[in-house]
């Protein structure tokens, strides 16, 4: 007779209450995970993937949530009968989980090195000086000079470095089951390949399972033996990567596989105004030591940065994480503090006092990162969407401004009819969909995207894209776009500046970087991104 597998789920279904009726959003689902084994779970925004997930630890909201069927077997034991106390020794040692937002899984009002070490400690481990397993285990995770970033707050790190300390935590206690939901959301594409690596050799050391939650095809690729293809709360086809990928039966895949952002960017016009123009942005952050604050250094984030955005144009904005992208985007809003000349349709806006910068918001919208931390827990969504609406005083009256709401939301591909929902309410997708519909609902004209995709599945990146192009055109928008995903920025931008370490090391049309770029540094991060495009017999055979 077989050992048991690590772990067996057995006809799960999951289903939350609404309104006095229960929606299933899972339904039957089972698959099995071998000590060692890989498995990811694909498919689309809302398909079930993160409920299954969370189900396996038990942290769906009781008793909103309920399991009508099925049982989840860790190593021979029902996760779903488990006493309190034994859930609790189970996770974090027996199962751990990376969450798809970092920002909102770590404690803002925690050092990184308390929040790492508590993990160690509450289980028990303690093997060894607690301080040097945290520097080690930042080490993993390609943290650069670890020991320095032991007292940093998680809004001192970048996105992509939050989500390493999350990664790190999870491995704190060498768990036999880690399950990773969307793990390199927030990397760009050189720390990609460095934490799917990283994952694939503690695998094998460990001999650990992994349950790989995504919606990038290509990281499936590289990282997964087995994929199981999720719609509407049902798995449609499961197998072996490589015979999945290479002869998908079911439909439902054959779109998945098929759907990527495609087609030229829109024809840069140079006689366009320009809408925004920067020059020579810079944004210092101070190092301050000893009992006394002092300023012992700086931390160039930007650095002699210049660019100009025209009528109807995308600028887009790559480079590593922590190389200043998302600063460059907030300095030019003038959300952060800058030095430099910013000037909107001719107009400067430096040193405007916040009461006369307030007529330019309503034209200067930004979309976050973080889709999650960015929208209200408190507030639905038609508030959300209406906040923008009555924070410019806008002539509209109460139905008109339901109706604007209604209007952003179906443009975004968001069901008007679920305005009156919460966030935790909808997917991370469906979320950064909201987040959109925010923006777009004050008919901008100068748009700062902030890794608007980085959340979406494939076939709704498609969708964003096409969305992204329609209302430029229609709008004459004008986009920074900011992002580490290579495929987007070549179907939206005309111009491309490759940012490292706070200085543009290379910029220009983006038809000539893309074939021809110059730098070393922008070479290996194109050689980068389009490795994850790797055909699955290549996976197999590395």
């Amino acid at each position: 007779m077989s050992a048991a597998p690590l772990l067996d789920v057995r006809d799960l279904s999951v289903a939350f209450r609404q309104g006095g009726a229960l929606h299933t959003v899972v339904d039957r689902v089972s698959f099995r995970l071998e000590r060692g084994q890989s498995l990811a779970l694909v498919g689309e925004s809302g398909s079930g993937k993160s409920v299954t997930a969370q189900s396996l630890v038990r942290l769906l909201p009781y008793p909103a949530a309920s399991h009508p069927s099925g049982e989840i077997l860790f190593k021979g034991h029902d996760v779903l009968k488990m006493s309190d106390a034994r859930l609790r020794d189970m996770r974090g040692a027996g199962v751990t989980m990376v969450f798809q937002e970092p920002m909102t899984s770590l404690n803002p009002l925690h050092t990184i090195e308390r929040q790492i070490g508590e993990i160690i400690a509450l289980h028990r481990n303690r093997v060894g000086s607690i301080r040097e397993r945290v520097v080690a285990l930042l080490e993993e995770v390609g943290i650069a000079d670890p020991t320095s970033r032991l007292s940093a707050y998680p809004h001192q790190l970048s996105g992509g470095q939050r989500q390493r300390v999350m990664i790190a935590m999870a491995l704190a206690n060498r768990p036999d089951l880690f399950i990773a939901d969307e793990p390199t959301t927030a990397l760009d594409v050189t720390v990609q390949a460095q934490i799917l690596s990283l994952l694939k050799d503690l695998q094998a050391k460990l001999d650990m399972a992994l349950l790989f939650i995504t919606h990038d095809l290509g990281i499936v690729r590289k990282i997964a033996g087995d994929v199981a293809v999720m719609q509407r709360g049902r798995i449609v086809e499961a197998g072996k990567t490589a015979e999945v990928f290479a002869n998908p039966q079911h439909p439902y895949t054959r779109m998945l596989l098929a759907a990527e952002p495609k087609g030229p960017p829109p024809t840069l016009d140079t006689r366009a105004p320009a809408v925004l123009t920067a020059e020579n942005m810079r944004v210092w952050f101070p190092i301050k030591r000893g009992f006394l604050r002092r300023t012992i250094g700086h931390v160039k984030a930007v650095d002699g940065v210049s660019l100009t955005v025209r009528e109807g144009q995308t600028v887009g904005v790559v480079g590593e994480s922590g190389s200043g992208k998302t600063t460059l985007g907030l300095a030019i809003l003038r959300l952060i503090r800058s030095e430099g000349a910013v000037a909107y349709l001719g107009r400067g806006l430096q040193g405007l006092s916040r009461k006369r910068m307030r007529p330019f918001r309503r034209d200067m919208q930004i979309v976050f990162q973080d889709p999650y931390g960015s929208l209200s827990p408190r507030m639905s969504v038609a508030e959300i969407v209406e906040e923008g609406l009555i924070a410019q005083r806008s002539p509209l009256d109460a139905a008109g401004r339901r109706e604007a709401v209604a209007r952003a939301l179906a443009d975004t591909g968001v069901d008007p009819a679920s305005m009156d929902r919460y966030p935790h309410e909808f997917s991370g997708g469906q979320r950064q969909r909201i987040a959109i519909a925010r923006a777009m609902a004050l008919d901008p004209k100068f748009v700062v995207l902030d890794e608007p995709t980085s959340a979406l599945d494939m076939s709704v990146q498609a969708q964003i894209v096409d969305l992204l192009r329609e209302l430029q055109q229609r709008r004459s928008l004008a986009y920074l776009f900011i992002s580490h995903d290579l495929k987007v920025v070549r179907a939206l931008a005309s111009e491309i500046i490759v940012m490292r370490r706070g200085v543009v090391v290379e910029s220009g049309p983006a038809e000539e970087v893309f074939s021809a770029p110059r730098s070393d540094y922008t070479r290996a991060l194109f050689s980068a991104a389009f490795a994850l495009e790797a055909e699955p017999s290549d996976i197999v055979s590395q």
